[in-house]
This record gives C-alpha cells, structure tokens and sequence, in this order.
C-alpha cells in the first residue's frame, strides 16, 4: 500500500480548520475576517499568517473594501482551493481505509 502525500498547505492545523470552515460556505458566499476569527477562536495575526500561505497557494480568495468608512475583509475559498480540499478529504478517507 502507498501512502498518498497529503497537501502539506492545507494538512496545517490551523490552516485546516480555516479551509474547513471555508468549504462550508457556498462558492459564491464570503465571511468577514472578525466572523472568521470568531468562529476558528485565533487570534488575528495568527488568522492572518495563515490566510497568507492559503492565498500564496492561489486556495483563498481575499477581498477588501470599504463599508462606509470601515474597511472590510471579505474571505472565500477558490475553487482551486475548494478542489484541493476535496482532493485531501479523498486521500484522507483512502488512507483510513474503508469503514
């Protein structure tokens, strides 16, 4: 048997979660950075960094604006990041084997 080389971008745990919660959303949906950060409990230089390595990848799309005044972070997965995730769900469930 072959171990599949897991995505060593997502298999982070932090950046993990952040993908999960993503993929929860619909493709066209967003989440705001405070929203993302209270649901994931991190603190926002740790959400931050993360969502640098996830957006170097091309697996998050951030967009920035204003609303009014107040700047606003909108958070999504791309769909090659939703892809990716699928993909490291599948080797997940191929190395757990068959239940």
């Amino acid at each position: 048997m072959t171990v599949p080389d897991l995505d060593p971008v997502i298999h982070a745990q932090a950046r993990l979660r952040i993908v999960a919660a993503l993929a929860t959303l619909a493709a066209s949906d967003y989440v705001t950075f405070p929203r993302l950060q209270e649901l994931l409990d991190m603190t926002a230089g740790n959400l931050a960094t993360h969502l640098r390595k996830l957006e170097d990848a091309g697996y998050i799309v951030i967009e920035k604006t204003h609303r009014g005044r107040t700047p606003v972070t909108y958070l999504a997965l791309s769909v090659t990041g939703r892809r990716a995730f699928e993909d490291y769900t599948a080797q997940l469930r191929a190395l757990l084997g068959p239940s």
